[in-house]
């Protein structure tokens, strides 16, 4: 099967994106907007970028339906700061009330039932029921068009972490606790760490 890319619209596009690109880590953001009003909201183009200095990404597309920014990227060029929040099985029904479009004044965590917690080094509180949280101050901002179905890459420092004192364990986080959930393409999520296999890397491949 070829795909002429050019005749396709955008929201062909994006299926083939998310349908191929799988299981995806979720980034739920919170951010706070200049009035100081909390915003929260998950993400699925989401990665690691470099170690040192310590830098993550995130896509937020734009709106579909008139191709306006979203609140969590208007928060973050205004303030500079946010919070990436893991998602974890137990609380994953809640981060999903909050994929909602909402009114930039309304508070998604309150919305949802999730809970608050002050952040130690940026302003946008954590969210209390994950169990690991990025702390990040923004590095860079990239902008790909301005109409429905293009997006930004904001990347940003991770000024701060912190883990679960259960997860912690002789400097790693023990994946096993803190139960990850992915996304899959249309309504459908998965737990990655229900089948999981190791490969060891070999140094001579020859």
């Amino acid at each position: 099967m070829e795909i002429n890319l050019g005749n396709l619209k955008w929201k062909d596009a994006y299926k083939l994106l998310v349908g191929s690109i799988l299981p995806r880590p979720i980034a739920f953001v919170t951010t706070l907007d200049e009035m100081g009003i909390v915003n929260a909201a998950p993400f699925s183009f989401f990665t690691a970028i470099c170690a040192d200095p310590l830098l993550i990404c995130f896509s937020p597309m734009r709106r579909g339906t008139d191709g306006k920014k979203k609140d969590t990227l208007a928060n973050i060029e205004a303030t500079g700061e946010f919070v990436i929040n893991i998602v974890s099985e137990d609380w994953v029904e809640k981060m999903n009330i909050c994929a909602s479009e909402f009114p930039a004044e309304i508070d998604e965590l309150d919305t949802s039932g999730l809970q608050k917690e002050s952040s130690q080094f940026v302003k946008p509180p954590r969210v209390k029921e994950s169990k690991v949280h990025l702390e990040c101050s923004l590095f860079q901002i990239h902008h790909f068009g301005e109409h429905p179905g293009a997006g930004s890459l904001v990347i940003g420092k991770v000024e701060h972490v912190h883990v679960a004192e259960e997860l912690y364990e002789n400097g790693r986080i023990n994946t096993d606790k803190l139960k990850p959930v992915g996304r899959m393409a249309g309504q459908m999520y998965t737990k990655p760490l229900g089948d999981v296999f190791e490969l060891v890397r070999k140094t001579n491949p020859r």
